[in-house]
């Protein structure tokens, strides 16, 4: 009797070529992740200082213990919020919970975003809820004078079309949706450059690397 269906084929290594593929994905996505963190962070450092609190210096430790989280959305709301003082992880879940529930409050949507994610310093989700506080209190603040009946996802949409619009002029810059589509830089200095073209050269900063082009924007 055969044994065939019981052999597992052992396929080897990848060919050479499939790994350095791989390994230019890898670095690509690192780059981005990395770009974001340092632009967020900045984002953050600018609206702490206000009120003289730590700055952070890496955003996904410094998030952890949810104090930071908690005076951010003190100097975005105008009051104060203060965090329970423990150095367990059980003072950090409940830190960072009741930002998740602040943020609740004011409408802003985390989507697949746990208070386990941020105390653990996930790369990615962290990076999804400051993004989301970003979009919320310098976007939306601005529109809502107007818009204040849409619901967000309209408004997101709405949000997305006129940046489509404003950009379309620029042909390398394509705006799809609101996180692989700035990460670069590109579409930030495209809009910066639509309305104040006096600012900067443009052919000169799009073509730096995507850390300078945020460099500029920010």
């Amino acid at each position: 009797m055969s044994h065939a269906a019981d052999i597992v084929m052992d396929k080897g290594p990848k060919p050479p070529g499939c790994q350095l593929y791989d390994q230019h994905l890898f670095e690509i996505q690192y780059e981005r992740e990395d770009v974001q963190k340092k632009t967020f962070g900045k984002w953050i450092n600018s609206q702490l200082i206000k009120i003289n609190f730590s700055l952070v210096t890496d955003l996904f430790y410094d998030l952890r213990d949810g104090t930071r989280l908690l005076a951010l959305l003190s100097v975005l709301t105008g009051r104060t919020y203060k965090p329970e003082k423990g150095h367990m992880r059980v003072h950090h879940l409940n830190n960072v919970s009741s930002a998740f529930r602040l943020l609740d409050k004011h409408n802003v949507k985390l989507v697949n975003i746990s208070s386990n994610d941020i105390v653990d310093g996930n790369p990615k989700l962290t990076l999804g809820l400051v993004w989301s506080i970003i979009l919320h209190w310098q976007v939306q603040d601005v529109l809502k004078g107007s818009m204040a009946e849409l619901q967000q996802s309209s408004l997101e949409k709405t949000l997305l079309s006129w940046c489509q619009e404003a950009a379309k002029d620029y042909a390398e810059i394509a705006i799809t949706n609101f996180t692989t589509s700035w990460s670069d830089g590109l579409a930030f200095i495209a809009l910066i450059h639509r309305f104040r073209p006096d600012l900067f050269d443009y052919e000169i900063v799009s073509r730096k690397p995507a850390n300078a082009r945020l460099e500029y924007a920010f």
